[in-house]
């Protein structure tokens, strides 16, 4: 004769989710984000509009100065930019997050037999698009302003891994994004820490020109890192950067994950 739990099933056994279904659901919630791009595209403004200000404004301010003539100076700004523009675009995973649980949307989501993951990586995976339009926008106003990559296959896959890079550092704008109360809070702290990253960096100018101890600093940076390697796959080269960059995408995604659905769950 059966017992109760069996009749109904365990709590183990109903909350078993196989990692296909849990593919299959972090996909469906993706596809709702993507809906809510679809139905208001005026989140995508960010992405359209700040590769084509920092293009226009970075390369008239530096170009002369630094290369002596904007076109010089595009070969340095467009892969720096193209890094810019999609880590300041994943900070809006953190804020949106912020927002939805505020409304309650993700107490519903904790409700329902999905795997714990799925809403966070849903989530995540939709703003994809985001990083997708903000390096076709970069690509394409350089190209306007007289940009000419020597490989475009190269610059191809430069694009793929900034897009990866900007995947993994989501990861950490989502946890700010469960641990604090609002979405100003979240944007603001984390424009905080990404200003000093990006422009304290080799994206704009050359390290040699800084002061000793930020030169320390740039050469560190991971930001540098990863626009030396777009720099290098945009002029046809292969360099051991890329596959810094690509691990330490994957440290932060293999520590940061589970660390989010942890305080996420702890949370909600």
């Amino acid at each position: 004769m059966r017992t109760a739990a069996e009749r109904i099933g365990t709590p183990e056994a109903v909350r078993r989710i196989s990692v296909s279904q849990s593919v299959y659901h972090a996909s469906t919630m993706a596809r709702r984000g993507l809906l809510k791009i679809k139905h208001n595209p005026q989140e995508l403004f960010d992405v359209v509009a700040l590769p084509v200000v920092f293009t226009v404004m970075f390369s008239s301010i530096f170009g002369g100065a630094i290369a002596g003539t904007v076109t010089g100076y595009l070969p340095i700004l467009i892969p720096g930019v193209l890094v810019q523009v999609a880590v300041a675009a994943s900070v809006n995973t953190g804020v949106k997050l912020r927002e939805d649980m505020n409304k309650g949307v993700f107490d519903r989501f904790r409700a329902l037999p999905i795997a714990r993951i799925a809403p966070l990586a849903g989530s995540l995976l939709a703003d994809m698009v985001r990083y997708a339009v903000a390096t076709v926008m970069t690509v394409l106003v350089g190209l306007a302003m007289g940009y000419r990559p020597a490989s475009a296959l190269g610059l191809f896959i430069a694009c793929l891994l900034v897009m990866v890079v900007a995947f993994a550092l989501s990861w950490i704008f989502a946890l700010m994004g469960v641990l604090m109360d609002k979405p100003s809070t979240v944007q603001g702290v984390s424009m905080l820490v990404l200003m000093p990253l990006t422009f304290v960096s080799n994206a704009l100018v050359p390290v040699s020109t800084m002061p000793g101890w930020m030169q320390a600093f740039a050469e560190v940076n991971p930001v540098s890192h990863l626009v030396t390697a777009v720099r290098e796959l945009a002029d046809g080269h292969y360099g051991p950067e890329i596959g810094i960059s690509l691990l330490g995408a994957l440290a932060v995604i293999t520590v940061m994950a589970p660390l989010t659905v942890r305080v996420y769950m702890r949370r909600t």
